[in-house]
């Protein structure tokens, strides 16, 4: 039977493609593209999506997790980082102890903790956040020009094969 942390690793062995794929379908000319004046871009959706894997790292590194923001760079180098941060993560999850992965986590935000759980529950918790944050990247991409790549399955521009 497979623990929580190995059915996490898979997931995220699975997603990772599929995230990579959407982000090199943005357009590098339309990247602060963005449906509506309250909405994210493009470019700072692809940056919350790389940089939340480098603050996931943390997580199962520490336990503990001081979110700042960063200036968005440009989307070439997203694409990098999410890659990079990719592969680091699956590194520390293969790593993590199962004592590791249940111990109490702590995400900060300004030096106050806004949010507390196992270590587990939390990364899990990136993992849906960066899931609905694709989906809220792959609705800009036809509004810009681009095609959606295959997901989870055929897409209108992409049959997935």
């Amino acid at each position: 039977m497979k623990t929580t942390r190995e059915f996490f690793a898979e997931c995220l062995k699975a997603e990772g493609p599929k995230f990579v794929r959407v982000l090199k379908a943005i357009p590098p000319d339309k990247a602060s593209y963005k449906p509506h004046e309250r909405c994210s871009s493009a470019a700072d959706i692809a940056w919350l999506l790389a940089s939340e894997l480098h603050d996931a790292c943390e997580i199962a590194d520490k336990g503990k997790l001081d979110f700042v923001m960063t200036p968005t760079p440009p989307v070439t180098q997203s694409v990098e980082a999410y890659e990079r941060n990719l592969k680091d993560l699956e590194t520390r999850i293969a790593g993590m102890s199962d004592a590791a992965w249940d111990r109490p986590a702590d995400f900060l935000v300004d030096g106050k903790s806004v949010w507390n759980a196992p270590a587990g529950d939390m990364l899990f918790g990136f993992l849906f956040d960066a899931i609905h944050h694709r989906g809220q990247l792959s609705s800009y991409l036809r509004p810009m020009g681009a095609k959606v790549p295959s997901i989870y399955g055929p897409s209108a521009d992409d049959p997935g094969m």
